[in-house]
């Protein structure tokens, strides 16, 4: 194969990247608000509702309900949480239709969440919270949800593109408008380009180039990859959540890196070093129902003193509120962790931080808007709802808050674009030849590569982070890339060629990490997840930024931007006089 080879091309109206809560609500929403006869068509990398992030949601989905709670509530919690660098609109916005989502959710998808006695619906507590407002299906919240949202979406009039990896979005020749995006159909190897007057791209993250990682295995950074190869600017890229417990099962399991759930800390969970002593309230008066940013800190902190686990983690204990307690409020987890060899209910389990959500994305508008006429962003590839910090709880709300967003506006939009745009045939043929690179090499060690970089994140831009760190990781990066470069691939056979398929997943995960860094060391202060050992102020609250990063040719540059305190400003808030700081009782 080469540049020049045959492509299948297609034309549709409304193309959307991605089938998780983004995807799904994005196509519901645009079949209401586009004009009759629109064609929507939906594209994923696995098979609908069977693979990316939101089916792995365990703990739910924060919606303020009353009970003292509210919408203001949620945001100052998401703003605070973020550390004053959220898009304040955005995270308005997130919190203000959480409340209309979870009531399509339950009345038009059809998803059954867990009750109180009196029929309303049940909401537990996550750290960093004022209020408890997580609302759950036992603690497999995302399984309920996606599987409600697939029915729906496979019994709709839409088209399917499955087992289809997106590998460039094509813009026209003048650059102002994206034409559509490139695939590979991954059961046959062949490229397809489909056309659209609408793309939106909600390909979740999935900072998978960490030694722990929660994300599913097909997740890689492909939409944020794609952004950065088409110019786009991106957001808060030094923003990398780790969660404080994924479980630590050894190197000989894929289950290591699992999350276990927010709630467990939030139901009382301890948190206990290698000598089994509590430790997180030498961390901060929280204690373990801290943000997940300073829980992860503290964490890597008693491993790096060596008050570590035999496995050099640390124990999370559920025991003293009973096991028959534990085993009925969080059934999938003991089940998890049994798996495992560990008994959550009963015993100690050892945890370790991992990589979970990437703050950072494609700057938007609160419509979902980018600068690329025709493109539109939603979930985890959006920047901005987060800030420096995402709660727990709030990540399934944006997407699905978001997806709808931009189905709605979609819909809207394409009623004013009267046809379809032609390509930059040039930048199709790039995209094509940069994907058929591996097969003029020999053949090498691919997954020693990944290794190689997991260890190199995890080591150097990861939970605690320097200058000269995040130098030699940078140095690191490059060098895996141009080992990449030179490392082929077979292609006698191209069908499920999954030895292909890691080639491109980690020349996506690469330059991601690569921008990580880069925004790491322009960030010279500490917030949220960002926590740099040579500067460890916060710095003040009225002077925040985030970082903006684009790529030209090979080079990132990374500026500051100014945060946009549209809503409120550091040191107010929008909460009605004599509201109580928190509606949770104290931790115990």
């Amino acid at each position: 194969m080469n540049s020049t080879s045959p492509i299948e091309r297609h034309d549709t109206d409304i193309l959307i990247l991605g089938t998780g809560g983004a995807g799904m609500f994005a196509a519901l929403h645009a079949q209401q608000s586009a004009a009759p006869g629109t064609k929507i068509t939906i594209a994923v990398k696995g098979l609908i509702g069977k693979c990316g992030c939101t089916r792995m949601v365990q703990g739910g989905y924060n919606v303020a309900l009353g009970g003292g709670d509210t919408v203001e509530r949620h945001f100052m919690d998401t703003i605070n949480g973020g550390k004053w660098l959220p898009n304040q609109d955005m995270a308005w916005k997130l919190c203000e239709q959480a409340v209309v989502r979870i009531r399509e959710l339950e009345n038009e998808v059809g998803c059954f969440f867990d009750r109180n006695p009196d029929g309303s619906l049940h909401q537990k507590a996550f750290a960093g919270q004022t209020a408890d407002r997580t609302v759950h299906k036992g603690d497999l919240t995302g399984i309920e949800i996606i599987n409600r949202l697939m029915e729906q979406v496979l019994s709709r009039p839409v088209e399917k593109l499955q087992e289809h990896r997106a590998i460039g979005l094509i813009p026209t020749k003048d650059g102002s408008a994206i034409a559509g995006v490139l695939f590979i159909d991954m059961r046959t190897g062949k490229f397809r380009f489909v056309r659209a007057k609408a793309v939106m791209m909600g390909t979740g993250g999935g900072p998978t180039m960490y030694k722990y990682n929660t994300p599913s295995g097909d997740k890689t950074m492909d939409g944020l990859a794609m952004a950065l190869r088409a110019g786009l600017p991106l957001r808060d890229m030094e923003m990398v959540q780790f969660h404080p417990t994924g479980l630590l099962a050894g190197d000989h399991t894929k289950m290591t890196g699992t999350v276990l759930e927010e709630g467990l800390r939030g139901a009382g969970g301890q948190l206990l070093n290698g000598a089994e002593q509590r430790f997180m309230f030498d961390y901060d008066d929280l204690g373990e129902r801290a943000t997940r940013d300073v829980v992860s800190r503290s964490i890597y902190s008693e491993m790096r003193k060596n008050n570590s686990s035999k496995n050099g983690g640390v124990y999370i204990s559920m025991s003293h509120l009973g096991p028959d307690t534990v085993r009925k409020k969080f059934k999938g987890m003991v089940k998890r962790c049994e798996d495992s060899g560990f008994d959550l209910a009963a015993g100690l389990v050892e945890v370790v931080p991992t990589a979970h959500y990437f703050m950072g994305g494609v700057v938007v508008d609160e419509d979902t808007r980018t600068e690329l006429e025709g493109f539109y962003v939603a979930g985890e590839d959006a920047g901005g709802a987060h800030g420096s910090n995402r709660l727990g709880g709030n990540g399934v709300a944006n997407s699905t808050v978001y997806g709808g967003v931009a189905g709605d506006v979609m819909g809207a939009d394409i009623r004013n674009m009267s046809a379809l745009r032609d390509p930059d045939e040039a930048v199709l043929a790039a995209e094509i030849e940069r994907a058929q690179l591996p097969f003029s090499k020999s053949p090498g060690n691919v997954q020693r590569l990944r290794h190689e970089l997991q260890e190199t994140m995890w080591d150097d831009v990861g939970v605690l982070r320097t200058a000269t760190g995040m130098k030699r990781g940078a140095r690191r990066i490059s060098e895996i890339k141009s080992e990449l470069r030179e490392t082929g691939v077979a292609s006698d056979n191209l069908a499920f060629n999954l030895t292909w398929h890691d080639w491109l997943n980690l020349a996506s995960l690469c330059d991601v990490s690569d921008v990580i860094a880069a925004a790491g060391l322009a960030r010279e202060n500490s917030r949220g997840a960002h926590h740099r050992e040579d500067f460890p102020d916060t710095g003040t609250m009225e002077s925040s930024y985030f970082t903006v990063a684009r790529k030209q040719a090979d080079k990132v540059d990374v500026v500051r931007e100014a945060v946009q305190f549209t809503i409120v400003r550091p040191g107010e808030t929008i909460l009605p006089d004599g509201e109580p700081e928190t509606l949770v009782e104290a931790a115990q």
